[in-house]
Order: C-alpha cells, then sequence, then structure tokens
C-alpha cells in the first residue's frame, strides 16, 4: 500500500508539472532573484557557517600536540647536609633555577559516543541550513511570480480603461457635432466629459499602482522588464484535497524544515543524553627538563606516556534538565506537525475553491462580454441616428467596462489561485 501511495504521488506530481506552463521569461525572472536578492547571501552564509560547524566538531575527534618551554625559580628548597671527606656539604634536592621544553600529544581513545552525538547534530544543523534555501527560494518564488501577474492584471486594466476613455472622446465628437445642429444640449457634452475625466482619474490610480508592481520587481529581481500579456500559469484543479496535502508533505519545503526540525530535536535529545558520559585520554610527552641529579642544572631528555580515565560525578543535575528540555521541545515539533497539516488542508481546498469558482465565473461572465458588447454597439448605432440618448449609450459603455473588468478579474483570480495551489504542494515551476 505504501508503495501504491509513492506511485500514485509521483504520478500527481508529473501530471501536475506537465500541465504547467511557465513563460520563459518569469522563470528567468525568479532564478534572477536566486542570486540578486541579498536575503540569499545571508541564507548561503549560513550554510557556510553550519557545514564549519561540522567541521569544527569532527576536529574534537583529532590528536591534539602542543609545544611548550618555561622557567621557573623556587626559593627555599629542600636540602640537606652530609659529611664529605671530613667536611659537611650542602645537597639540594631540586634547582632553584627550573627549565623546561616539551612537546605532548593527547588523544581521546574514548568518549562513549559524546563527539558522534555532536557531529549529528550538527549535520542536522546543516541539512536545515540547507533546506531553508530552498524554502526561501519557494517563497520568493511565489512572490515574484505574484507581482509578475498583477503588473499583467494592471496592464490590462489601463487598457480596458483606455478603450473606454476612447470611446467617450469618440461619442463628446458625435455629440459636439450635434450640439452645433441643435440636436444636443451642452449639459451633454459636459456630462460626457466629467465621465472622461473620472475616467483619467481611475487610470492614473492603475498606472500609479502597476509602477508600484514594477518598483517591487525591481526590488526582488533587480529587473522591471515584464512583457508578459497572458495569466499563463495553469495547473491541474480538479485534484482531491487529501492527495494534494500528500503532495504537500512530501514536496513542500516548508514540511521539509519541519521535519529538519524533528530530526534537529532527536539529535539535540541524543547528545543530552550523551553529556557527562566519561571519557578515556591518552597522553605522551617529551622534551627537556632541569632537575635530575647529580647535576642539577644539567638539561636531561625524558618522555612520558599514560592513560587518564575521566568519570564526572556530579554536574549539578544539568545533564538531566537538558534532557528533560531536549524531550520537550521534541514534543513540541512533533505537535506542530498536527497543526501544519490541518492548516494546509484547510488551505488547499480554499485554493481549490478558487480554482473552481472562477472557472466557472468566467463561463458566465464570458455570455455577459457577448451581451454588452451587443447592447453597445446597439445605443452607439440609436444615438448616432437620433433616436437613443446620451444616457443609454454612457450606460452600456460603462456595462462593458465593468464586465470587461470582472472579466479581467476572474482571469487574474484564478491565475493566483492555481498559483496558490502550486505554492502549497511545492511545485518547482522555475
Amino acid at each position: 500500500m505504501r508503495k501504491l501511495t509513492t506511485i500514485y504521488l509521483f504520478l500527481f506530481a508529473c501530471s501536475h508539472l506537465s500541465a504547467q506552463q511557465i513563460n520563459p521569461e518569469l522563470k528567468g525572472l525568479i532564478n534572477q532573484s536566486f542570486t540578486y536578492f541579498p536575503q540569499f547571501n545571508e541564507l548561503n552564509q549560513q550554510v557556510q557557517v553550519a557545514s564549519d560547524k561540522v567541521s569544527l566538531i569532527q576536529a574534537s575527534r583529532l590528536p591534539k600536540v602542543d609545544v611548550s618551554a618555561g622557567y621557573r625559580y623556587d626559593d627555599p628548597i629542600s636540602s640537606f647536609d652530609l659529611p664529605v671527606n671530613g667536611r659537611l656539604t650542602n645537597f639540594k634536592i631540586a634547582p632553584n633555577n627550573n627549565y623546561s621544553t616539551a612537546m605532548n600529544a593527547s588523544y581521546v581513545l574514548l568518549d562513549f559516543g559524546m563527539v558522534k552525538a555532536n557531529v549529528d547534530k550538527a549535520k542536522k544543523d546543516l541539512q536545515y541550513a540547507r533546506d531553508n534555501v530552498a524554502y526561501n527560494q519557494a517563497q520568493t518564488a511565489y512572490q515574484v511570480a505574484n507581482i509578475y501577474y498583477q503588473i499583467i492584471y494592471l496592464k490590462k486594466a489601463v487598457a480596458i480603461q483606455d478603450s473606454v476613455i476612447n470611446f467617450l472622446k469618440a461619442n463628446k465628437q458625435d455629440t459636439e457635432v450635434k450640439l452645433k445642429h441643435g440636436d444636443a444640449l451642452r449639459y451633454d457634452v459636459l456630462s460626457i466629459q466629467s465621465t472622461i475625466d473620472q475616467a483619467e482619474n481611475t487610470k492614473i490610480d492603475l498606472q500609479n499602482s502597476q509602477a508600484k508592481q514594477y518598483n517591487l520587481l525591481q526590488y526582488i529581481t533587480g529587473s522591471a522588464q515584464n512583457s508578459g500579456t497572458q495569466f499563463d500559469f495553469s495547473g491541474e484543479g480538479s485534484v482531491k484535497a487529501e492527495d494534494a496535502l500528500a503532495a504537500a508533505q512530501s514536496n513542500n519545503p516548508g514540511f521539509t524544515l519541519l521535519k529538519d526540525h524533528i530530526a534537529q530535536s532527536k539529535a539535540d535529545l541524543a547528545a543530552s543524553r550523551n553529556g557527562g558520559k566519561p571519557s578515556v585520554v591518552l597522553s605522551a610527552g617529551t622534551g627537556f627538563v632541569n632537575g635530575y641529579g647529580p647535576n642539577l642544572d644539567a638539561f636531561k631528555y625524558n618522555y612520558n606516556a599514560g592513560v587518564t580515565l575521566r568519570i564526572p560525578i556530579y554536574l549539578g543535575g544539568t545533564v538531566r534538565k537538558q534532557i528533560r528540555l531536549s524531550q520537550s521541545q521534541l514534543r513540541e515539533t512533533n505537535l506542530r506537525k498536527e497543526s501544519m497539516n490541518n492548516d494546509y488542508l484547510k488551505d488547499i481546498k480554499q485554493a481549490l475553491v478558487d480554482i473552481e469558482s472562477n472557472r466557472n465565473s468566467l463561463i458566465n461572465v464570458q455570455k455577459q462580454v457577448n451581451e454588452v458588447q451587443e447592447a453597445k454597439k446597439l445605443a452607439q448605432s440609436r444615438y448616432r441616428n437620433g433616436t437613443g440618448t446620451n444616457l443609454e449609450l454612457t450606460n452600456a459603455s460603462t456595462n462593458v467596462q465593468q464586465v470587461q473588468l470582472t472579466q479581467l478579474r476572474y482571469k487574474f483570480q484564478l491565475c493566483l489561485a492555481q498559483l496558490e495551489l502550486a505554492r502549497l504542494t511545492g511545485e518547482v515551476y522555475w
């Protein structure tokens, strides 16, 4: 059963990727952000720091060698008198001036798993740092794509606004002609001009929002290029929520980081349990010292070697408390997994609902687009023939604008919903 589940998830991922048609420009902007955005320099440096920590802890397994030289003056020193050739002679058992040079080496022969546990913990920290880069790449990719399609939405909204303005200007020209022939009132011309001014202000607001999005794109990617014209981010929206959650658990970097947290907590617990264990240290040294009889001031070669067993007796209960803390942290991380599953399932269901809703709305709104376009043509024809009023024509134009903007909004929302589903399931679309 487990094997079948794995195969299904693989097939789901493949079908999801094959359905995805990300345009090359967006893909290039996303990858460009990974090298341009300063945050990634910091994250990559964190990976390097974690790698250096692993090397540092591994180095504690290596022998330690040092060279020393010293001088010490002692006074008083022990001495005694002995009769020599009928006279008392004072003999010292140690010199006043003590000189030494030595080369010492030590090696931890046994540490009962302490170093290994610390190395394993450091490696888990390194894996977390690496996966954290992937997590931030996924978040940045989503942000770049969101900005990219926001710009396309605003460009299309501006284009709709331009068409409305052009239509109103043409309508104004027709009305001015009618005014000259006495078939229209000055009020009609002023009313159309007021509507044009309102449309121009709306266009300015849209262009202002567009400029802000370009600034955000520049901030993240270092480039403000966006030649896209379509909401071309597509995806599979008919998948079951439970299957999408299973894909997220396997592919989403957020779940990967959670798994890393659990692994870190387990490694930290193992390291805590190894704290306070005994160690066996092998040591040796060689060098030259004075103080050997009969000539106490003469330098003589010496050497030493030995094994030391260190057994901690009392550490103030720190080991037991550290173990308890590590166990609590592990339980906390495991509980977080349940909350994360619940949150992701909620968000996946919402994304699927948004996809289905916007798809259905697009089908319905297309009928409205055809209807209002036809109504606009009829109103314009009636107005030019003198059988219609300016109010009818303005209302027809407003209806077209509203329906076109509604259609555009549904397309944009569908694109964002598909993008959100891709983010949740961990799809690598860049």
